[in-house]
């Protein structure tokens, strides 16, 4: 079960690829996330928020 939603931001430059392409927008996104902060999964984006979720195991 994943842990609660987190709102984060990206650069504009990103964000102008959503207009261009949103294929190659929800690429870039998933490429951020994975490589600044592995284990969180983007669930959507709003501008200017992306929301994610951190699905890391957590042994309590």
């Amino acid at each position: 079960m994943g842990e609660r939603i987190w709102r984060s931001m990206i650069s504009e430059r990103v964000w102008a690829l959503k207009r261009a392409d949103e294929e190659a927008f929800k690429q870039a996104v998933r490429e951020h996330f994975a490589l600044g902060r592995p284990g969180f999964r983007v669930l959507r984006a709003a501008y200017p928020y992306i929301y994610i979720q951190d699905e890391r195991r957590h042994d309590r």
